[in-house]
């Protein structure tokens, strides 16, 4: 199978590509088929051979991730969603839901928690404001 991919060149740390067509269990950095463009990350300078790309898209090249994002920012294919993709952006929706319906629930219970005792509290306090009345009273009756 042919892919389309990046080969590395360039300094240490300063790295630059070239998009070419090679044998899908060939090396990354080997001799390619044929070289179709260059790609600078750190200016974002691309370069592509248009018409020999659609003839490998033509013969049934399979282009990896991010030749295939470098070749839809030049108008050579069009932008489309994977499947794969849409199962994970519906998984990280799924899993959103779910985290916000948790958070909504534990506030829940944390606002029932804090009613409780605010309760709570509130009859210790009519509790003891009892006792301290019952025991202004007992002085009281034994004076008479």
């Amino acid at each position: 199978m042919i892919k389309l991919r990046l080969k590395r060149f360039g300094k240490k740390r300063e790295a630059s590509f070239r998009l070419v067509a090679t044998n899908s269990t060939s090396r990354r950095d080997g001799r390619p088929l044929e070289e179709l463009g260059f790609y600078n990350p750190r200016t974002k300078e691309t370069r592509l051979d248009a018409e020999a790309i659609r003839v490998r898209l033509g013969q049934g090249a399979q282009p990896t991730d991010t030749v295939r994002s470098l070749l839809e920012k030049g108008g050579l294919i069009e932008k489309t969603t994977r499947p794969a993709e849409t199962v994970g952006k519906l998984q990280q929706a799924a899993a959103r839901e779910a985290a916000a319906a948790a958070a909504v629930k534990e506030a829940a219970a944390a606002a029932e928690a804090a009613k409780e005792a605010a309760a709570k509290q509130a009859a210790e306090a009519a509790a003891a404001a009892e006792a301290a009345t019952a025991a202004d009273a007992e002085p009281a009756a034994a004076e008479a």
